[in-house]
């Protein structure tokens, strides 16, 4: 089918354009420096030891610019419902994590480990968009039973409301690499979290169209 000839079929209804289609029309999620990245086991960042511009603290932990203003809204939202929610992690270096990588190496092995936590220069906590979150009771902190914690139930219920959204969540590993995550959200921006939320998609792999990438290719 010539281009012209797709153009018509689709004018005409006769072909749907795929969702995820219409979702990675307009953003660059291969640039590091993008809010919409997308960094897994196929796709390191470039360059591999990048540092994003424009952190800021956020309760001892970093965040770029953007992300950080989002948190703190959400986190202020989370107080006035009730719901303490505290920083685990935010921003870290190639360099730590690479400490961070090499000690679960030797305490679990590496299979173990590539489901724990990423490789440097593969982690989503490197470009800064990325927290970890916990209760301030610290019940559950980094299990998936954090899920069923108020700060869990309320990063799963409202999230998405601030632009975050869960980025390795249950039953995905197929597809993220990384056993369930409910503590790790990611910053992606309302519209992409919105659209996520409303759609049922999960993971940022299905909404950008992006293959899935349960192990390192190397």
């Amino acid at each position: 089918m010539t281009g012209a000839v797709a153009g018509l079929v689709l004018s005409l209804g006769m072909i749907a354009p795929s969702v995820t289609a219409v979702a990675a029309a307009g953003y660059d999620f291969n640039s590091a420096a993008s809010l919409q990245v997308v960094v897994n086991k196929h796709r390191q960042l470039s360059p591999a030891a990048y540092v994003p511009g424009q952190l800021v603290r956020v309760q001892g932990e970093r965040l770029r610019a953007q992300a950080a203003d989002a948190y703190k809204q959400f986190a202020k939202a989370a107080k006035v419902a009730g719901v303490n929610v505290m920083p685990i992690s935010g921003y870290r270096s190639f360099s730590e994590q690479a400490s961070l990588y090499d000690s679960y190496v030797r305490q679990y092995g590496q299979a173990t480990a590539d489901t724990l936590a990423a490789r440097p220069g593969y982690s989503e906590h490197q470009t800064g968009l990325a927290m970890d979150i916990g209760n301030a009771s610290g019940i559950c902190a980094l299990q998936a039973c954090f899920a069923n914690t108020p700060a869990g139930q309320w990063a799963a219920a409202h999230g998405w409301e601030y632009g975050f959204i869960i980025r390795y969540p249950a039953g995905a590993q197929a597809t993220t690499g990384y056993t369930y995550e409910p503590w790790h959200l990611r910053y992606v921006g309302r519209p992409i979290a919105e659209d996520m939320k409303s759609t049922g998609i999960t993971t940022l792999e299905k909404y950008f169209g992006l293959e899935a990438a349960p192990d390192y290719l190397q």
